[in-house]
């Protein structure tokens, strides 16, 4: 019974520890979110598309003249000393809308471009964290490995002074652990590089000690290849914004045809005049309205815009084609590392049992006899090996699985 409740106790602890470990990402990838520079950036630029709209869609700003006669103008009612003119242009008819539909359409692209820039920083914090999980598991498993070979080492001297054994056993064990602790103090220094680049994705002011889980969750996903697919097919961020590109030239197509026909010209003069020199007291004369036209004679330029958007809508499509091509590549290779991912877990799983009951076996028969110890230290290397392989397989499959939601812009 009492052996239950410590399995029960240890499978809590665990469970205990992946959720927690699920939490503090979630916990990084907020924090990114809301700091990391690159991502504000983005955002930012987003912003200032929005304020394009309001500019476009104004009308020019109006025209306001000022005349002052050095020599008066006479006429019957007095001689005219000051003018003032003013005047509006207004815009072939549907102009502005479709400077502006051209502004909200970019605006859009930008928030595409902020969208995918998060979800490539979620997926850069979420490879960075397993990376980190994967180099504190590798320092764990290479300290126990330590443990154990210096408890070989003590049963080989036990074994040297009994003169059971050749002194060889012992500095065998003697040259295996220096090579085990000169690899632990290279990923004690890489654990240090790791976490100081993980702060710097969540600009952090300080260097924070990541926290992970003493277990990988391991995350499955739930549906088929091709579902996958089908949802980076329409909700990537970067084939989202190409197709409002497309949009936009759209519009600049409407536009470049409505630059094309004639703009008019509103305004009225008001005019001083002074006494004359029949002592007459002078009357404002009003003169309204004035009205001008612009003529686009010279059809070459518009017609060159129009050919301007054809080619690049063209070559917007292209675009879209290729980076939709590029983005089939990069889910197929990413599939391939969670199915691998996937098989290398349960491949490390059995293996990693059978090299513990063999590596426990040879230790029983070298205690009792004199079996060749390079056996103990070959299968002790597969127990390290194939440790460090499970856990590598649990963060490979991990980041897999979230470059696979990057793609499909999540």
């Amino acid at each position: 019974m009492r052996k239950v409740n410590i399995i029960i106790t240890v499978l809590f602890l665990l469970t205990s520890s992946v959720v927690f470990g699920q939490q503090e990402l979630s916990s990084y990838l907020k924090t990114g979110a809301e700091n990391n520079p690159g991502l504000q950036a983005r955002f930012k630029e987003y912003m200032a598309a929005l304020e394009v709209a309001p500019q476009v869609k104004a009308l020019p700003d109006p025209q306001l003249a000022f005349a002052y006669f050095i020599k008066p103008v006479e006429t019957r009612m007095g001689p005219q000393e000051f003018k003032f003119s003013a005047s509006q242009m207004f815009p072939w008819f549907g102009t502005l809308k479709a400077k502006e539909n051209i502004a909200i359409q970019n605006a859009k692209a930008k928030y595409e471009v902020f969208q995918d820039a998060k979800s490539k920083l979620f997926s850069d914090i979420s490879a960075n964290y397993y990376n980190i999980y994967f180099n504190k598991k590798a320092i764990s498993v290479t300290k126990e490995n330590l443990e154990i070979l210096s408890a070989f080492r003590k049963l080989a001297i036990i074994k040297v002074e009994a003169g059971l054994v050749s002194a060889v056993d012992e500095y065998r064990i003697e040259m295996e652990i220096g090579d085990l602790q000169n690899q632990l103090d290279l990923l004690t220094d890489k654990q240090q590089v790791l976490e100081i680049a993980f702060n710097k994705l969540l600009n952090a002011e300080k260097l924070n000690v990541v926290n992970t889980p003493e277990v990988l969750w391991e995350d499955d996903i739930p549906f088929a290849k091709e579902v996958l697919l089908d949802s980076v097919k329409s909700n990537n961020h970067k084939l989202l914004g190409i197709a409002l590109q497309q949009e936009s030239l759209k519009y600049r197509k409407v536009l470049a045809e409505k630059q094309g026909k004639p703009s008019f010209n509103l305004g009225f003069d008001y005019t001083i005049v002074g006494k004359g020199d029949n002592n007459l007291a002078g009357k404002d004369a009003f003169i309204f309205p004035k009205i001008g036209i612009t003529v686009p004679l010279y059809r070459n330029k518009y017609k060159a815009m129009i050919n301007e958007v054809v080619l690049l809508e063209t070559a917007k499509e292209m675009d879209k084609a290729n980076t939709l091509n590029m983005l089939e590549s990069i889910f197929e290779n990413s599939w391939k590392d969670y199915k691998d991912g996937h098989r290398r877990i349960a491949l490390y799983n059995a293996q990693l049992e059978l090299a513990n009951i063999s590596l426990n076996l040879l230790e029983t028969d070298y205690a009792t006899g004199n079996k060749n110890f390079e056996e103990i230290l070959r299968m002790d290397r597969k127990v390290l090996k194939y440790n460090l392989e499970l856990e590598k397989a649990r963060a490979d499959k991990q980041a897999a699985i979230a470059f696979i939601n990057y793609l499909m812009g999540k």
